[in-house]
């Protein structure tokens, strides 16, 4: 995930496609009283059996690319999706890190009912942060990334079990981004590749699926990112560039999660964008994605952000709960 330092090189670039967004009509403000919806039937999501796709991927170690850990869970990742039916298309690519280091990468994509026109988009990022940066202590060193990468696609794997149970009216594609989180540490003093003072240096599968998606002419009505769905006590609230791509998907998973007794988790306050893998979906795949994310009220991420805090420890099952089944609801409302 992005910090706000990188955050910072994106302003101007997102700042000119924000004032085409500000011509069109701004989302009115959200009130879950008002929020009337007709009854939703869905599968009940497991947290139990989220909360250990989430362990399964910590306990292969901090999934860095280039690194056997990250091989092993990718291909853990391919055999769960394999196993629940989808169809999957592996995007292998090398790709350029910050410093030059070539990154060997894997986008995971698992297709369900491929033959459904309309379709949805579900995706989390699958690798973990090289450097713990916001430490005290060991800064070089990988993190866990229980929360941040592992949880989203813990939740994603218990949704793609779910729905090979239970067909939902719309055909649904998970991608599991590789390379989002290999972005310069904090105070790095080295030399950064030229492309990085024009785009950011994280989210880099995201970028490659938007310019190489994985069948030509690839279309889904709406897509959902997942990050950092995990911590206890999270609180979602509702992020200012899925707010200005896809206002009425933001509406319609906020009411759902209110309606269905997750007000705790899903807040109707709105929060400054944040550059993560669902901004090259929206802007070069041209999919309105919307991101589930975790955020503090002061607008930063949790304390346990690209540290060496993030571990199983953090992770909440009722937190897990909240994201999956809301995102299940939202599914099966179409």
């Amino acid at each position: 995930m992005l910090n706000m330092r990188a955050t910072a090189k994106w302003s101007y670039a997102l700042s000119c496609l924000l004032l085409l967004g500000a011509c069109k009509s701004k989302p009115k403000p959200q009130n879950k009283k008002e929020a009337k919806m007709q009854p939703i039937s869905a599968p009940d999501f497991n947290a139990d059996s989220a909360y250990l796709y989430v362990q399964k991927q910590v306990e292969f170690g901090p999934r860095v690319p280039n690194t056997e850990p990250h091989y092993k869970c990718g291909d853990y990742l391919i055999q769960k999706l394999t196993q629940f039916g989808a169809k999957i298309t592996i995007q292998s690519f090398g790709e350029e890190a910050f410093d030059g280091t070539v990154l060997q990468l894997r986008n995971i994509i698992a297709s369900f009912y491929p033959k459904l026109k309309k379709r949805v988009l579900l995706g989390a990022h699958w690798d973990t942060r090289p450097f713990a940066d916001k430490d005290s202590t060991n800064k070089s060193q990988p993190i866990d990334g229980a929360n941040d990468g592992a949880s989203g696609v813990g939740v994603l794997l218990e949704i793609a079990r779910q729905i090979q149970q239970t067909q939902p009216k719309v055909g649904v594609d998970i991608i599991l981004f590789d390379g989002e989180d290999f972005g310069a540490p904090l105070n790095y003093t080295g030399k950064i590749l030229e492309k990085f003072y024009q785009q950011s240096d994280y989210c880099l599968g995201s970028k490659y699926w938007a310019e190489n998606k994985h069948q030509p002419n690839y279309r889904a009505y709406c897509g959902i990112l997942l990050d950092m769905v995990g911590a206890k006590n999270a609180k979602f609230y509702q992020e200012q560039h899925s707010l200005d791509y896809a206002p009425s998907v933001v509406k319609a998973v906020w009411d759902i999660a209110n309606q269905k007794g997750y007000s705790d988790f899903f807040k109707y306050d709105r929060k400054s964008g944040i550059m993560d893998d669902h901004i090259y979906v929206n802007e070069i795949a041209k999919i309105p994605m919307i991101n589930i994310i975790e955020l503090e009220a002061d607008q930063t991420f949790g304390w346990y952000h690209h540290t060496h805090a993030d571990n199983m420890d953090i992770i909440d099952k009722n937190t897990l709960k909240a994201a999956g089944q809301t995102v299940l609801y939202y599914i099966f409302s179409l």
